[in-house]
Protein backbone atom coordinates (compact mmCIF):
# COMPACT_ATOMS: atom_id res chain seq x y z
CA UNK A 1 0.00 0.00 0.00
CA UNK A 2 1.23 3.47 -0.88
CA UNK A 3 2.88 5.46 1.91
CA UNK A 4 1.18 8.68 2.94
CA UNK A 5 3.29 11.80 3.46
CA UNK A 6 1.78 14.75 5.28
CA UNK A 7 3.40 17.33 3.02
CA UNK A 8 1.60 15.88 0.01
CA UNK A 9 -1.69 17.09 1.50
CA UNK A 10 -0.75 20.07 3.70
CA UNK A 11 -1.48 23.46 2.16
CA UNK A 12 1.53 25.62 2.94
CA UNK A 13 1.47 27.98 -0.06
CA UNK A 14 -1.29 29.61 -2.13
CA UNK A 15 -3.39 27.14 -4.09
CA UNK A 16 -5.80 27.06 -7.00
CA UNK A 17 -8.56 24.72 -5.96
CA UNK A 18 -9.03 23.36 -9.48
CA UNK A 19 -5.46 22.02 -9.30
CA UNK A 20 -6.01 20.08 -6.06
CA UNK A 21 -6.69 16.36 -6.50
CA UNK A 22 -10.09 14.94 -5.62
CA UNK A 23 -8.86 11.34 -5.81
CA UNK A 24 -5.66 9.47 -5.04
CA UNK A 25 -4.53 5.93 -5.78
CA UNK A 26 -3.35 4.23 -2.60
CA UNK A 27 -2.35 1.16 -4.63
CA UNK A 28 -4.57 -1.10 -2.52
CA UNK A 29 -8.08 -2.48 -2.62
CA UNK A 30 -10.86 -1.26 -0.36
CA UNK A 31 -10.52 -4.14 2.10
CA UNK A 32 -6.81 -3.44 2.62
CA UNK A 33 -7.43 0.28 3.08
CA UNK A 34 -10.11 -0.40 5.69
CA UNK A 35 -7.77 -2.78 7.54
CA UNK A 36 -5.03 -0.15 7.61
CA UNK A 37 -7.53 2.43 8.83
CA UNK A 38 -8.47 0.22 11.80
CA UNK A 39 -4.80 -0.04 12.74
CA UNK A 40 -4.25 3.72 12.55
CA UNK A 41 -7.49 4.37 14.43
CA UNK A 42 -6.32 2.13 17.29
CA UNK A 43 -2.98 3.93 17.34
CA UNK A 44 -4.79 7.27 17.51
CA UNK A 45 -6.93 5.97 20.36
CA UNK A 46 -3.75 5.07 22.28
CA UNK A 47 -2.46 8.61 21.81
CA UNK A 48 -5.78 10.00 22.99
CA UNK A 49 -5.62 7.90 26.16
CA UNK A 50 -2.18 9.32 26.90
CA UNK A 51 -3.45 12.82 26.15
CA UNK A 52 -6.37 12.33 28.53
CA UNK A 53 -4.02 11.38 31.35
CA UNK A 54 -1.43 13.99 30.37
CA UNK A 55 -4.02 16.77 30.32
CA UNK A 56 -1.98 19.47 28.58
CA UNK A 57 -3.12 19.32 24.96
CA UNK A 58 -6.45 19.22 23.18
CA UNK A 59 -6.97 18.35 19.53
CA UNK A 60 -9.45 20.20 17.33
CA UNK A 61 -10.33 18.76 13.93
CA UNK A 62 -12.26 21.06 11.60
CA UNK A 63 -13.93 19.23 8.73
CA UNK A 64 -15.35 21.15 5.77
CA UNK A 65 -16.62 20.02 2.41
CA UNK A 66 -19.44 20.29 -0.06
CA UNK A 67 -22.68 18.37 0.48
CA UNK A 68 -22.18 14.58 0.21
CA UNK A 69 -18.41 14.87 0.79
CA UNK A 70 -18.69 12.13 3.44
CA UNK A 71 -18.14 14.11 6.64
CA UNK A 72 -20.45 12.09 8.91
CA UNK A 73 -19.28 8.65 7.82
CA UNK A 74 -15.65 9.74 8.00
CA UNK A 75 -16.03 10.81 11.62
CA UNK A 76 -17.76 7.54 12.45
CA UNK A 77 -15.14 5.32 10.82
CA UNK A 78 -11.97 7.16 11.83
CA UNK A 79 -12.86 7.42 15.52
CA UNK A 80 -14.74 4.17 16.12
CA UNK A 81 -11.85 2.79 18.22
CA UNK A 82 -11.87 5.76 20.59
CA UNK A 83 -13.04 5.71 24.18
CA UNK A 84 -16.21 7.81 24.07
CA UNK A 85 -15.00 9.90 26.99
CA UNK A 86 -12.11 11.13 24.87
CA UNK A 87 -13.88 12.63 21.87
CA UNK A 88 -16.74 15.06 21.32
CA UNK A 89 -18.21 15.92 17.91
CA UNK A 90 -20.25 19.02 17.15
CA UNK A 91 -22.30 19.44 14.00
CA UNK A 92 -22.97 23.12 13.45
CA UNK A 93 -26.28 23.79 11.75
CA UNK A 94 -28.27 26.98 11.26
CA UNK A 95 -27.58 29.27 14.26
CA UNK A 96 -30.17 29.22 17.02
CA UNK A 97 -31.84 32.32 18.39
CA UNK A 98 -29.45 32.31 21.36
CA UNK A 99 -26.39 31.87 19.12
CA UNK A 100 -27.48 34.79 16.96
CA UNK A 101 -27.48 37.00 20.05
CA UNK A 102 -23.70 36.48 20.29
CA UNK A 103 -20.91 37.04 17.80
CA UNK A 104 -20.53 34.29 15.20
CA UNK A 105 -17.53 32.68 16.94
CA UNK A 106 -19.24 32.32 20.32
CA UNK A 107 -20.84 28.95 19.68
CA UNK A 108 -17.49 27.60 18.50
CA UNK A 109 -15.62 28.89 21.56
CA UNK A 110 -17.97 27.13 23.94
CA UNK A 111 -17.70 23.88 21.96
CA UNK A 112 -13.90 23.73 22.07
CA UNK A 113 -12.48 20.48 23.48
CA UNK A 114 -10.91 20.67 26.95
CA UNK A 115 -7.29 19.63 27.36
CA UNK A 116 -6.99 15.87 27.09
CA UNK A 117 -9.79 15.45 24.57
CA UNK A 118 -10.34 15.36 20.83
CA UNK A 119 -12.99 17.66 19.41
CA UNK A 120 -14.50 17.45 15.94
CA UNK A 121 -16.25 20.35 14.27
CA UNK A 122 -18.44 18.88 11.53
CA UNK A 123 -18.87 22.03 9.52
CA UNK A 124 -17.09 24.80 11.33
CA UNK A 125 -16.60 28.48 11.95
CA UNK A 126 -15.67 28.62 8.25
CA UNK A 127 -19.35 28.44 7.37
CA UNK A 128 -19.25 32.12 8.31
CA UNK A 129 -16.98 32.92 5.36
CA UNK A 130 -18.36 30.28 2.98
CA UNK A 131 -22.14 29.94 3.17
CA UNK A 132 -22.59 33.55 4.26
CA UNK A 133 -20.36 34.75 1.45
CA UNK A 134 -22.37 32.84 -1.14
CA UNK A 135 -25.60 33.93 0.59
CA UNK A 136 -24.77 37.34 2.14
CA UNK A 137 -28.43 37.88 3.01
CA UNK A 138 -27.94 35.32 5.82
CA UNK A 139 -25.78 37.91 7.59
CA UNK A 140 -28.81 40.06 8.25
CA UNK A 141 -29.94 37.52 10.87
CA UNK A 142 -26.82 38.33 12.91
CA UNK A 143 -28.18 41.83 13.57
CA UNK A 144 -24.74 43.44 13.64
CA UNK A 145 -24.62 47.17 14.48
CA UNK A 146 -22.49 48.07 11.45
CA UNK A 147 -24.41 46.01 8.90
CA UNK A 148 -27.67 47.73 8.07
CA UNK A 149 -28.02 46.10 4.64
CA UNK A 150 -26.16 43.77 2.29
CA UNK A 151 -24.52 46.87 0.79
CA UNK A 152 -22.50 47.15 4.00
CA UNK A 153 -20.94 43.72 3.42
CA UNK A 154 -17.87 44.81 1.50
CA UNK A 155 -14.32 43.48 1.11
CA UNK A 156 -13.28 45.14 4.36
CA UNK A 157 -16.00 43.19 6.18
CA UNK A 158 -14.65 39.85 4.91
CA UNK A 159 -11.04 40.76 5.57
CA UNK A 160 -11.95 41.62 9.16
CA UNK A 161 -13.75 38.30 9.53
CA UNK A 162 -10.74 36.36 8.23
CA UNK A 163 -8.52 38.23 10.67
CA UNK A 164 -10.88 37.31 13.52
CA UNK A 165 -10.78 33.64 12.51
CA UNK A 166 -6.98 33.66 12.32
CA UNK A 167 -6.79 35.29 15.74
CA UNK A 168 -9.24 32.74 17.18
CA UNK A 169 -7.16 29.82 15.94
CA UNK A 170 -3.87 31.40 17.04
CA UNK A 171 -5.24 31.99 20.52
CA UNK A 172 -6.39 28.42 21.03
CA UNK A 173 -3.20 27.01 19.49
CA UNK A 174 -1.07 29.11 21.84
CA UNK A 175 -3.01 27.64 24.74
CA UNK A 176 -2.52 23.97 23.96
CA UNK A 177 -5.03 23.08 21.23
CA UNK A 178 -3.53 21.27 18.25
CA UNK A 179 -5.57 22.41 15.25
CA UNK A 180 -6.19 20.42 12.07
CA UNK A 181 -8.37 21.73 9.23
CA UNK A 182 -9.47 19.23 6.60
CA UNK A 183 -11.04 20.19 3.28
CA UNK A 184 -12.84 17.13 1.90
CA UNK A 185 -12.29 17.89 -1.76
CA UNK A 186 -15.09 16.29 -3.77
CA UNK A 187 -15.45 16.50 -7.54
CA UNK A 188 -18.70 17.79 -9.01
CA UNK A 189 -19.20 14.53 -10.91
CA UNK A 190 -18.87 12.48 -7.74
CA UNK A 191 -21.34 14.71 -5.92
CA UNK A 192 -23.82 14.10 -8.73
CA UNK A 193 -23.37 10.32 -8.31
CA UNK A 194 -23.88 10.51 -4.55
CA UNK A 195 -27.01 12.65 -4.85
CA UNK A 196 -28.45 10.21 -7.39
CA UNK A 197 -27.64 7.36 -4.99
CA UNK A 198 -29.69 9.10 -2.31
CA UNK A 199 -32.61 9.35 -4.70
CA UNK A 200 -32.32 5.82 -6.07
CA UNK A 201 -31.89 4.04 -2.73
CA UNK A 202 -35.05 4.24 -0.57
CA UNK A 203 -33.10 3.85 2.68
CA UNK A 204 -31.10 6.96 1.75
CA UNK A 205 -34.00 9.13 0.59
CA UNK A 206 -34.20 10.87 3.96
CA UNK A 207 -30.77 12.40 3.35
CA UNK A 208 -31.95 14.23 0.24
CA UNK A 209 -33.32 17.75 0.14
CA UNK A 210 -34.25 19.82 -2.88
CA UNK A 211 -32.02 22.48 -1.31
CA UNK A 212 -29.07 20.24 -2.25
CA UNK A 213 -29.80 20.89 -5.91
CA UNK A 214 -30.11 24.64 -5.35
CA UNK A 215 -26.71 24.68 -3.63
CA UNK A 216 -25.20 22.52 -6.38
CA UNK A 217 -26.05 25.26 -8.89
CA UNK A 218 -23.73 27.50 -6.86
CA UNK A 219 -20.81 25.06 -7.09
CA UNK A 220 -18.42 27.53 -8.74
CA UNK A 221 -19.20 30.24 -6.20
CA UNK A 222 -18.48 27.84 -3.34
CA UNK A 223 -15.20 26.71 -4.93
CA UNK A 224 -14.10 30.34 -5.23
CA UNK A 225 -14.95 30.99 -1.58
CA UNK A 226 -13.17 27.82 -0.41
CA UNK A 227 -10.05 28.76 -2.34
CA UNK A 228 -9.96 32.25 -0.86
CA UNK A 229 -10.65 31.04 2.68
CA UNK A 230 -7.99 28.34 2.55
CA UNK A 231 -5.38 30.74 1.18
CA UNK A 232 -6.17 33.34 3.84
CA UNK A 233 -6.14 30.98 6.81
CA UNK A 234 -3.74 28.06 6.27
CA UNK A 235 -1.13 28.88 8.92
CA UNK A 236 1.66 26.84 10.57
CA UNK A 237 -0.32 26.75 13.84
CA UNK A 238 -3.58 25.82 12.06
CA UNK A 239 -2.87 24.30 8.64
CA UNK A 240 -5.38 23.20 6.05
CA UNK A 241 -5.10 19.77 4.44
CA UNK A 242 -6.61 18.84 1.11
CA UNK A 243 -8.25 15.42 1.49
CA UNK A 244 -9.19 13.88 -1.88
CA UNK A 245 -12.76 12.77 -1.16
CA UNK A 246 -14.01 10.97 -4.26
CA UNK A 247 -13.03 7.64 -2.66
CA UNK A 248 -14.40 7.46 0.88
CA UNK A 249 -12.14 4.69 2.31
CA UNK A 250 -9.04 6.44 0.95
CA UNK A 251 -10.15 9.81 2.35
CA UNK A 252 -10.71 8.31 5.80
CA UNK A 253 -7.33 6.63 5.84
CA UNK A 254 -5.44 9.72 4.63
CA UNK A 255 -7.05 11.92 7.27
CA UNK A 256 -6.37 9.41 10.05
CA UNK A 257 -2.75 8.98 8.95
CA UNK A 258 -2.18 12.74 8.92
CA UNK A 259 -3.54 12.95 12.46
CA UNK A 260 -1.41 10.06 13.70
CA UNK A 261 1.83 11.07 11.97
CA UNK A 262 1.50 14.60 13.35
CA UNK A 263 0.52 13.70 16.91
CA UNK A 264 3.23 11.07 17.36
CA UNK A 265 5.81 13.86 16.98
CA UNK A 266 4.63 15.29 20.33
CA UNK A 267 7.16 13.36 22.39
CA UNK A 268 6.11 15.14 25.59
CA UNK A 269 2.67 13.49 25.59
CA UNK A 270 3.13 10.76 28.18
CA UNK A 271 1.15 9.21 30.99
CA UNK A 272 1.97 10.89 34.32
CA UNK A 273 3.89 8.81 36.81
CA UNK A 274 2.68 8.08 40.32
CA UNK A 275 4.10 10.19 43.15
CA UNK A 276 7.27 8.58 44.62
CA UNK A 277 5.46 7.50 47.82
CA UNK A 278 2.70 5.72 45.87
CA UNK A 279 5.21 4.13 43.51
CA UNK A 280 7.28 2.82 46.41
CA UNK A 281 4.24 1.13 47.94
CA UNK A 282 2.82 -0.55 44.80
CA UNK A 283 3.80 -4.04 46.00
CA UNK A 284 2.16 -3.41 49.36
CA UNK A 285 -1.08 -2.22 47.70
CA UNK A 286 -1.17 -5.32 45.47
CA UNK A 287 -0.57 -7.53 48.51
CA UNK A 288 -3.48 -5.87 50.37
CA UNK A 289 -5.85 -6.46 47.46
CA UNK A 290 -4.73 -10.01 46.80
CA UNK A 291 -5.20 -10.97 50.45
CA UNK A 292 -8.61 -9.41 51.11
Amino acid sequence: MKNIHIDDFKISSPIHIKNLPTSVDLEANEKTIEKELRTVSKDLADIQNKMYAHGKYAVLMCIQGMDTAGKDSLIREVFKEFNVRGIVAHSFKKPTTLELKHNYLWRHYIALPPRGKFGVFNRTHYENVLVTRVHPDYLMYENMPDVKSIDDVDNAFWERRFEEINNFEKQIADNGTIVFKFFLNLSKDEQKSRLLRRLNKPSKNWKFSSDDLDERKLWDAYQTCYEYAINKTSKPHAPWYNIPADNKPAARYILAKILYDTLKTYSDIKEPVLPPKEMANIDMYKHQLENE
